[in-house]
């Protein structure tokens, strides 16, 4: 597939709506095919900071995270140059100290809340989705995953939702459902959408000849 330009899929949502889960299924359904760029793992390096500081970083800002370092790593994935993909350890609030390489692939999917936010990022798509949930139900998702996988306490999940998230969806995630080609609800958990996406990919790849 040298010098053919991937079929790029941009993937957004609000926390917790089923976006990496998708994501991740639909990475399982193309194998090598696929390069997966989570943008989880592109938060900016706060070990600087103490780590009472790292907590009150409003983390569902644009600003939190590294946009342009993730930008570069999409442009060379684009351009079928492998990247080292930062870390981040969500239970210390900071980037690991290692990385992990990320090959080059015929489809390139770009995932995460603010996946559609910046316009640089959406000229690389060429499919862009919005995975739409109910507030509620992303709510009760966030709040098991960060109890269980994050060590969070129940009170600082309920805090940091109602005076960052909440208001962060609205400001910025929520917006950028405009820009988006196909809006799915359910995400992960919607296989008719999954089917989809992967006869898209699929037929695309064939067109390419790297089916």
């Amino acid at each position: 597939m040298s010098g053919v330009k991937p079929f790029v899929i941009g993937i957004a949502g609000g926390s917790a709506s089923g976006k990496t889960t998708l994501a991740q299924a639909l990475a399982q359904g193309l194998g090598k095919r696929v390069a997966l760029l989570p943008m989880d793992h592109y938060y900016k390096d706060q070990a600087h900071l103490p780590f009472s500081q790292r907590l009150e970083v409003n983390y569902d800002h644009p600003e939190a995270l590294d946009l342009p370092l993730y930008l570069e790593h999409a442009r060379a994935l684009v351009a079928g140059r492998p990247v080292e993909m930062p870390l981040y350890d969500f239970k210390a609030h900071t980037r690991s100290p290692k990385t992990q390489r990320v090959q080059p692939a015929p489809v390139v999917v770009l995932e995460g809340i603010l996946a559609l936010y910046p316009e640089e990022l959406r000229a690389l798509m060429d499919l862009k989705v919005f995975v739409d949930a109910d507030a509620d139900e992303r709510f009760i998702r966030r709040l098991q995953r960060d109890v269980e996988e994050r060590g969070r306490s129940l009170e600082s999940v309920v805090e940091q939702y109602l005076t960052r998230v909440k208001p962060m969806h609205q400001a910025f995630v929520e917006p950028s459902k405009r820009h988006a080609d196909v809006i799915l609800p359910g995400g992960g958990q919607n296989p008719v959408a999954l089917e989809m996406l992967l006869a898209k990919a699929l037929t695309r790849l064939e067109r390419m000849g790297a089916a």
